[in-house]
This record gives structure tokens, C-alpha cells and sequence, in this order.
């Protein structure tokens, strides 16, 4: 039999992609968004008053590291689905970055498979771009698209060969495919530790100079430019490469890029001494950059936003600066910081829900963040000025790697649907 309908009552409905801003009621029925109205009447409906909540299509989080397989101990696909919920996030991708490597149709099939035994968040994959990620020879990229890769990408290592990049380009091109990239020049960046500057000489520690994002930008720009592939710039963090993309989009390239919160609400000074939970690829950069990150939301050059979760033990971060392990987790965190851009007047509330629901989803050809009839009913309840305090010890990621403990934010996720089905609420 069916469940029942769901009718959420006096909602403030939000969808970015209709700029849809309303009270209103949504009714839920057989896991489908049913209907949208000021006011709907459905008797025979399971009820829920909203009372002015926020009701919005469930996140799409674009950029993920689960653990599983290989280094369950970090994160499972279970943990860091019950993270994701908790965070309001119904879809997410992760990276090709398990061991073994998702390079291969078993492991991009292994996925899909494990996202419906958990049953939380949808999770789907990216597939490696190169074999094992070593920059070299290309995947088969056609046969894991047709298996269920959503994108190619060698996540936290660049395509540093230019020919291979070409090569990837072109061949994804083939198939209407996106190749995603990290942006840092490899030899630029090697041995360093944090972003170039007056803090980094202070701290004594290496410096990763922002040239390194810029030079694989321009040159992967000039790649798309020959071959016409579409290109996706992950985690832009710098003011140069955030013109050089507003550049190449002008020109009408087949470009689009994402940032992650950390650029937008830390900047190097959060390193304070030696702080691993800091730490991170691309580095925090320079309050001069943090704000070009804000201006490049601001004015549409960056897509997306992508909680860029990266899960590590104590053992990983609890290490000299040197020595550990770059990222921070992410999945729970990203709406209230999102959320901040809002509250402190950079965006719009549908332009910021927009660059974790819909632009996202489009990017990637998902069937998700929208709020429209016959849509899968993966939503998100929220109190939009509800008052808290980040308490890292109360994730439910296995990993605790995050530099934002103790820091107050608004927006407060209440309840979490995927198909209808409530994955998750405040109220246990």
C-alpha cells in the first residue's frame, strides 16, 4: 500500500529555479510533490504545521569524500549519509576517492547499490578521470557514464598533463560529459603548507602561492577553449581566478565552477597556531580573496557551492602542521554558512539556496533541487533565524575535522525528506 499524504501546512515555500517565495501548503503523495498552493485541502492527509518554516528543495551537495570502501574507520556511506540529512543535503556525489579508486563500472555500481541499502541521502559518484588517479591514462569514460558516473574528475589532484587534459576534454566531449578539475598548478603547490604570505612567513611555514590556481586555470580555459569539453573548476579560492572564469563565461565558453564555505567564511588568518583543522586543498587564502569569493557568489560567476567534506581521524589531523592531512568535514555545516551570506546581505535568500540546490543539480544533470509538481519530494525544513552554536562533538560524521566549533550561526535544519520519507528531524 502507499503512504499515506503528507500535507505541510503554512510553509514559506522557496525554490530558487521558479523564484518561488510564498506561504503556502505542498502536499506529498506517493514519495511526489503533488501540489503547491496558498492553500490546499486534503482530508485524508497526514498533516504537519510549518508555522513560517522554510520549506525548500533538499540540497545538492556536489562535492563529497565518503570513505567506503577502504577507510570506513574515517566515514561509511551510512555515517556520512546521517551526516548529510542532518544537514538538510538529499543528494550527494562523491569523489572518486576510495580505495580501491572508483575507476571502474563494479565500483560506480557498488555505489548505487549501497546509497539504496542505507536508504538516507541519494549518493551518487564521479568517476575517475584518469586509472587510480594517476594523472596518465584515461578511464573509460562512456561506459561509466552509461553505468552511473555523473562526472570525471581526479578530485584532489590535478590533471597536471596538459596533453592528458586535452585528451580528457576531448573524449568527454564525445559524450556530452563534464570533466571537473582541481585547480593547482602541481609543481607550485608542492611542499606547501598554507597560503603564501605575511602569515605564512610568521608561522615559518611553506607557502602555496595563489599563482598555482590561476596558471591551471588559464590553462584549462585555453584547453576548453581547443577542444570544446565542458569544464567544471572545483573549489575556486582566489580573486585572479575568479575573473579569469568571469572572462571565459563572457566569451561563452563551457565553463562553470564551485566554491566551497570555508572560502567564503575563514580566510588564512583561521591557521591562528598551527591549527590542522584549518588546513585544506586549496588553502585558505587571504581576506583580499575571501571577499572576491563573496563578489563571484554575488554576481553569478560561481555556480555553486559544495561542502567539500573531507573526513580524517585524530590521527590524520592531530600531526605538525606539515604532516597532516588536508580538509575538513563539511555536510552539516554547509546551510547555516550558506545561510550567512544571507543573514550578512551578499545574497538573496533564493540566490544563496540556489548555489546548493539547483545550480548544482544542472551542472550535473541530476533530476533534483526543485520545488515543482511530479518532482521526487526530497525537501528541507528550516527555521531561518533560529540561533545556535556549531558543536562539532554532536555530528553525526564519524570525523570531527572541522575549524568551526563554538562559531554561532542561523538557519537550523528541523526535518529532512528523500521521496517523501522523513530521514530526519530536530525532535529525534
Amino acid at each position: 500500500m502507499s503512504a499515506r499524504p503528507l500535507l505541510f501546512r503554512n510553509a514559506r515555500l522557496l525554490d530558487p529555479a521558479s523564484n518561488l517565495d510564498r506561504r503556502g501548503d505542498l502536499l506529498i503523495e506517493d514519495g511526489k510533490i503533488a501540489a503547491l498552493d496558498p492553500k490546499i485541502a486534503a482530508h485524508d492527509a497526514e498533516s504537519v504545521e510549518c508555522a513560517g518554516a522554510c520549506l525548500a528543495p533538499g540540497l545538492v551537495d556536489m562535492r563529497v569524500e565518503l570513505r567506503e570502501p577502504g577507510a570506513e574507520h574515517q566515514e561509511s556511506m551510512n555515517s556520512g549519509g546521517l551526516a548529510a540529512v542532518a544537514g538538510g543535503v538529499t543528494t550527494l556525489v562523491m569523489l572518486p576517492t576510495t580505495d580501491p579508486v572508483i575507476d571502474d563500472i563494479a565500483l560506480v555500481e557498488f555505489v548505487a547499490r549501497r546509497s539504496r541499502d542505507v536508504g538516507l541521502a541519494r549518493i551518487r559518484t564521479y568517476a575517475a578521470a584518469t586509472k587510480g588517479l594517476k594523472g596518465r591514462e584515461l578511464t573509460e569514460m562512456g561506459l561509466l557514464a552509461a553505468a552511473g558516473a555523473v562526472a570525471f574528475t581526479d578530485a584532489g589532484r590535478a590533471i597536471a598533463d596538459a596533453t592528458v587534459m586535452r585528451r580528457a576534454l576531448s573524449y568527454a566531449r564525445t559524450f556530452d560529459l563534464l570533466v571537473m578539475q582541481h585547480p593547482e598548478e602541481p609543481s607550485l603547490a608542492a611542499g606547501g603548507m598554507m597560503n603564501e604570505g605575511e602569515v605564512a612567513t610568521r608561522l615559518g611555514l611553506a607557502g602555496i602561492t595563489p599563482a598555482a590556481e590561476i596558471i591551471m586555470v588559464e590553462r584549462d580555459l585555453r584547453l576548453v577553449e581547443a577542444t570544446g569539453g565542458r569544464l567544471h573548476i572545483a573549489h575556486v579560492s582566489t580573486e585572479a581566478a575568479i575573473d579569469a572564469i568571469r572572462r571565459a563565461k563572457a566569451r561563452g565558453l563551457p565553463v562553470t565552477c564551485d566554491t566551497a564555505p570555508h572560502y567564503f567564511a575563514l580566510n588564512e588568518t583561521a591557521v591562528g597556531d598551527y591549527r590542522t583543522f584549518a588546513k585544506v586543498s586549496p588553502p585558505l587564502r587571504s581576506e583580499w580573496d575571501r571577499r572576491a569569493v563573496v563578489a563571484g557568489l554575488k554576481d553569478g560567476t560561481i555556480d555553486a557551492i559544495a561542502s567539500d567534506h573531507a573526513p580524517h581521524d585524530q590521527e590524520s589531523k592531530r600531526l605538525p602542521f606539515a604532516s597532516a592531512a588536508s580538509g575538513i568535514i563539511g555536510l552539516e555545516t554547509l546551510l547555516p554558512l550558506t545561510l550567512e551570506l544571507y543573514h550578512n546581505g551578499h545574497l538573496s535568500l533564493l540566490e544563496a539556496l540556489g548555489a546548493v540546490t539547483q545550480r548544482p543539480a544542472d551542472i550535473l544533470g541530476l533530476p533534483a533541487g526543485r520545488l515543482a509538481v511530479g518532482a521526487a519530494a526530497d525537501l528541507v525544513l528550516f527555521d531561518l533565524e533560529r540561533p545556535w552554536r556549531i558543536d562539532v562533538d554532536a555530528f553525526r560524521s564519524k570525523s570531527k575535522n572541522a575549524p568551526y566549533d563554538g562559531r554561532p550561526v542561523q538557519g537550523r535544519v528541523l526535518r529532512t525528506l528523500v521521496a517523501g520519507r522523513s530521514v530526519f528531524s530536530s525532535e529525534g
